[in-house]
């Protein structure tokens, strides 16, 4: 088990370094001078070529992109922002907290509705509960985001006036933005839990189960969504992954300070070490909730398990 642990964690290694060479290489191939946006129209040239000695921009890509490294991957420093000299590792900090509790949230809600939808569509199959369940996850799927959030807004905010439409003072405030989140996530959970069941009920194991009279819920529950939940586990992780970078849209609209707003100031900006910062968190976060993933793989599906049982067995044997 820790082999396997070993390998993945070795794994992140190039990612994030190949992750943060795109990155770092997109931000240097971008049209417009940072230097000018932060002096304004009226800097002379004097002040530009000293403001770009001060920010380091005047030297070699090659050596540029190892100093960032260095300060990323040894010091867990994104350096400063252009335009207010603030740490970025700083800021991010402070308001990731709020994207983790959106995405975090919305993940939950999309599982606990999600999970049993897929499994009543599979019980079903071909039925009208089935098609019902199916036409709405694809509904949901091929919905806009941002359109299903502005909907939201205008019946519980504006026309009702249950919930807020904007800002962080209250849990109320959470409500909207996560149900906008979960709504594509629910709807893909399911979709995938209903063609994992219809793979696990039709095995003998099933039918074997059911002849010895054991409860329908049983069976279902208790033997089927238990082998099935192997590639719903996997939908659920990357589901936490994409959402933390997809969250953008929900905080935009809602006024939540998180990274995502961060982020796209910092991008009409041209903020760099802002943009670089926080796609470089997200993508550390990512593989992090990758890694833990295939840890639950581990302890959920047994082969992964014997296999490197085995292979252990196998090496004591030829050193005797």
């Amino acid at each position: 088990m820790l082999k396997f642990i070993g390998k993945r964690i070795l794994w992140l290694v190039p990612v994030l370094l190949g992750v943060t060479f795109f990155v770092f290489t997109i931000m240097y191939f971008t049209p417009g001078d940072p230097v000018r946006m932060t002096l304004g129209a009226n800097a002379t040239e004097e002040q530009i070529e000293e403001k770009t000695k001060e920010l380091g921009l005047d030297k070699p890509f090659l050596e540029r992109f190892g100093n960032y490294c260095v300060d990323v991957f040894l010091h867990f420093d994104f350096g400063k922002s252009y335009q207010t000299r603030q740490s970025v590792t700083e800021q991010i900090l402070q308001r990731f907290p709020y994207t983790l509790k959106i995405t975090l949230l919305s993940v939950l809600l999309a599982t606990i509705v999600g999970i049993p939808v897929g499994v009543l569509a599979a019980t079903h199959q071909y039925s009208w509960k089935d098609n019902l369940a199916m036409f709405g996850s694809l509904f949901c799927v091929s919905m806009p985001s941002f359109w299903f959030a502005l909907i939201l807004v205008m019946i519980f905010a504006q026309n009702l006036g249950w919930l807020p439409s904007s800002g962080i003072s209250s849990w109320k405030c959470y409500i909207l933005p996560v149900v906008s989140c979960a709504i594509g996530g629910a709807a893909g959970i399911a979709r995938q839990t209903r063609s994992s069941m219809l793979e696990v009920i039709r095995q003998d194991y099933i039918t074997t189960a059911r002849a010895k009279g054991q409860k329908e819920s049983k069976v279902i529950y208790g033997h089927a969504l238990k082998n099935a939940l192997i590639p719903i586990i996997q939908t659920v992780g990357n589901m936490v992954g994409m959402s933390l970078g997809g969250t953008l849209i929900a905080e935009t609209i809602f006024s939540v300070p998180g990274i995502g707003v961060y982020m796209m100031n910092a991008i009409s900006q041209r903020d760099y070490p802002v943009v670089q910062g926080g796609v470089i968190f997200i993508a550390i976060c990512f593989c992090l909730c990758m890694l833990l993933v295939d840890v639950v793989f581990a302890f959920v599906d047994p082969r992964i398990r014997s296999q490197y049982k085995s292979a252990a067995k196998m090496k004591k044997r030829k050193e005797r």
